[in-house]
């Protein structure tokens, strides 16, 4: 399978994925680190993918998604942007409301 496809297979599998560096609980940048503080401060499930673990995905992801840096927020297999579009979304109330459309909960 090409990086290509495990990238599609990835975006397929989960409808919140966070490609960051590092983990959640261990981030390797301060951008990394506040997008998944945003997202879990909104009540979004993720699912985190480490790109410093995986060379061949950090080298793709940039053309594939067409964003050059990370972290990179994917929802429903469709780039939303980074740290400070995550940050915004959550200020907004944005982001607390994708999370909840993904997980099939509906506001009244």
């Amino acid at each position: 399978m090409d990086v290509n496809e495990r990238i599609k297979a990835v975006l397929a599998e989960h409808p919140i994925v966070l490609f960051m560096k590092g983990t959640p609980e261990f981030p390797m940048c301060g951008f990394s680190a506040r997008a998944a503080q945003a997202l879990t401060e909104a009540g979004a499930m993720f699912h985190a993918v480490n790109v410093l673990a995986d060379p061949e995905i950090r080298a793709a992801l940039p053309h594939y998604a067409n964003w050059p840096t990370f972290p990179q927020l994917f929802i429903q297999g469709e780039l939303i942007g980074g740290c400070d579009i995550v940050e915004d979304l959550k200020a907004s109330g944005e982001l607390a409301r994708m999370a909840c459309d993904v997980a099939g909960e509906h506001h009244a």
